[in-house]
């Protein structure tokens, strides 16, 4: 959370087709195709929200969209613990009001005294010291309980953050990171499963110059020992936001907004193959 297109957006409309349960404490958002033969040795999907957190109804139909094409549970922790970085209800809808833009010195400014500084508390008791344990912890709970063969997480902004920060630690097997916010180049040089990048234009948390040397880094691996599979899509006339939190009036970024979704998908179909089963087989 660390610009003011965080706070900026727009709400997709649909009504989600999953429910709410607990993992150990954790409030979660699940939906499911209800396949249980798709599940069997199979892929799950853990989407790592925004700064809005669970409250945000995007993030749900991303998941029911997710669930529904790769045929497998996907998941919506509470990152914040009931204490979501932003609250819905001061989100911004001009996200995107003018091209091209810049921003004006008293949106910074209003940016900072009113995100930053007063719910400076909120950001505290959401630090990576914090969060990073509760959904490792979260993660392997969930394979152990379903024992999925293969889970990959879809990160946006402060999720997607989040994502690569824990692509190093053995909880997942693949990774969509999404306009992501701040992440540091050991961060990024740590990452050991592959990894799909969905960047936008302007991004002031993952600019050209961050998005660029985190390729690099990437790239810098191939034809070693360390190399991990990987891609960075840019998409033209989006800002940071874009793949989870779209103005639709404005027909490129629907079509962006529509493509990274595609990107994940067969990112997931890449990375995540479901296993053949015996049965199967013996049909084929």
């Amino acid at each position: 959370m660390s610009c003011p297109d965080c706070n900026r957006g727009s709400i997709l409309e649909g009504k989600p087709m999953g429910s709410f349960t607990e993992i150990d404490g954790v409030k979660t958002y699940l939906t499911s195709t209800g396949d249980a033969n798709a599940r069997k040795g199979g892929r799950a999907i853990i989407l790592l929200s925004d700064g809005f957190g669970l409250p945000l109804v995007n993030s749900h139909l991303l998941a029911d969209k997710f669930s529904k094409e790769l045929s497998c549970d996907v998941w919506i922790p509470d990152l914040f613990d009931g204490q979501p970085l932003l609250d819905l209800n001061g989100m911004a809808e001009d996200v995107l009001p003018k091209r091209p833009r810049t921003w004006p010195l008293w949106d910074k400014i209003k940016f900072v005294i009113v995100i930053l500084l007063l719910r400076s508390w909120i950001f505290f008791r959401n630090r990576a010291s914090v969060v990073d344990p509760r959904m490792t912890a979260f993660i392997k709970r969930v394979r152990e309980q379903r024992k999925y063969d293969k889970v990959g997480t879809v990160g946006y902004c402060f999720g997607g953050s989040l994502g690569v920060r824990l692509a190093s630690l053995g909880v997942f097997d693949s990774s969509v990171v999404c306009h992501p916010g701040f992440v540091s180049e050991a961060e990024v040089k740590a990452i050991n499963i592959p990894t799909s990048w969905v960047c936008a234009e302007e991004d002031m948390c993952f600019g050209p110059a961050i998005r660029n040397k985190a390729e690099a880094l990437l790239a810098a691996r191939e034809g070693k020992d360390k190399f991990v599979d990987y891609e960075f899509v840019d998409y033209k006339g989006t800002v940071h936001g874009f793949a989870c939190r779209p103005p639709l009036e404005f027909p490129d970024v629907k079509e962006a907004f529509e493509k990274s979704i595609d990107q994940t998908l067969k990112w997931f179909e890449k990375t995540l193959p479901l296993a053949v089963t015996s049965e199967a087989s013996t049909t084929a």
